[in-house]
């Protein structure tokens, strides 16, 4: 059987301080085949862009791996020092992050810091790094890319500048694209001018993605695969069909029960999850969604669900219990 590209296996990550552990991803595993947009989804601390960062192990602060792999290609990236994570990042794997604003330097211009990328990963000449730089431009649809190329980030509209930072990340052709809710900071029409690019260089360039967001209508639209995470959990795993038209959780009913309704000719309140994310600084015993939950029975606050239904389609849920010896009593 083939290898996936990027396997996450039993993945921990803490962060410490003068109170002790926050054990923010408490045990993540996932898949990522070659050509995939896989979508991660959840609320605000639910853990997204914290497993992202660890996969290119860029923790901030006191951030720590503490148990797991995260396997790409065949090597576990926990054990590589910072010298091969250097040549991994931008090269093998590159991530695009949340604002635009703040991910290009203002002192460099917009060219010279996408050509240093590609002189770092693949040795080319001054020349040869600006032109691949004013190629990559045009290819992520900036007009006048040879004048752009001599622009300060603040001379871009937000658009352009998140245009610029795409055309960073696949300028050295990576094989994995992290993509850390690229639209949250553009209007809805360059949030869809920015999916379309990225769902064309995918196809161009055969690079797989992991695409981090809150909007579920993205994901509906660009994903193939879908992953609900929870206070550091992943609560659901499956297709795009499976999330949308078959949701098992009880979490991801209630993110799609809160969603705006287009096909109803009458006006509906929207139906918010009650209550408020769990504390991760405190100990969870049982559920994480335990709090919020409809469904809830005594065993979700005691004990850590395991996962139900097949590898393609699980769901991490007491409720979903087939004749376990736990059946909730």
């Amino acid at each position: 059987m083939k290898e996936p590209l990027l396997s996450l296996k039993d993945l921990k990550v803490s962060f410490f301080n003068n109170s002790g552990e926050v054990k923010v991803i408490r045990g993540v595993s996932f898949n990522l085949e070659k050509g995939e947009v896989l979508g991660v989804v959840g609320e605000s601390g639910s853990g997204k862009s914290v497993t992202s960062m660890s996969i290119i192990k860029l923790l901030k602060g006191t951030g720590k791996i503490t148990n797991g792999e995260i396997v790409y290609k065949g090597e576990n990236l926990v054990n590589k020092i910072e010298k091969e994570m250097m040549k991994i990042r931008g090269n093998d794997i590159a991530m695009i992050f949340q604002d635009p604003m703040t991910s290009l330097n203002p002192v460099f211009t917009v060219g010279t810091q996408i050509s240093d990328v590609i002189r770092r990963h693949q040795g080319l000449s001054k020349t040869e790094a600006k032109n691949k730089a004013i190629e990559m431009l045009r290819m992520v649809g900036i007009p006048s890319p040879e004048e752009r190329y001599n622009n300060y980030p603040h001379e871009f509209s937000g658009g352009m500048r998140q245009r610029a930072i795409i055309a960073m990340a696949l300028s050295c052709e990576p094989e994995l694209l992290i993509a850390d809710e690229p639209t949250t900071a553009l209007d809805v029409t360059i949030q869809a001018q920015i999916l379309e690019l990225l769902m064309e260089l995918k196809e161009k360039m055969d690079t797989s993605i992991i695409l981090i967001t809150h909007d579920l209508g993205v994901v509906a639209n660009t994903c193939n695969r879908v992953i609900v995470m929870y206070g550091g959990l992943i609560m659901e795993e499956g297709t795009v069909d499976d999330i949308f038209y078959n949701p098992m959780h009880p979490y991801t009913k209630g993110l799609l029960q809160s969603l705006p309704k287009k096909d109803t000719k009458k006006r509906q309140r929207l139906v918010p999850i009650k209550g408020n994310p769990p504390d991760l600084s405190k100990a969870i015993e049982g559920c994480p969604f335990a709090e919020r939950c409809p469904y809830v029975m005594d065993i979700c606050k005691k004990q850590q669900p395991k996962y139900y239904g097949e590898n393609a389609h699980r769901a991490m849920c007491w409720f979903l219990d087939r004749g376990d010896d736990n059946n909730g009593k």
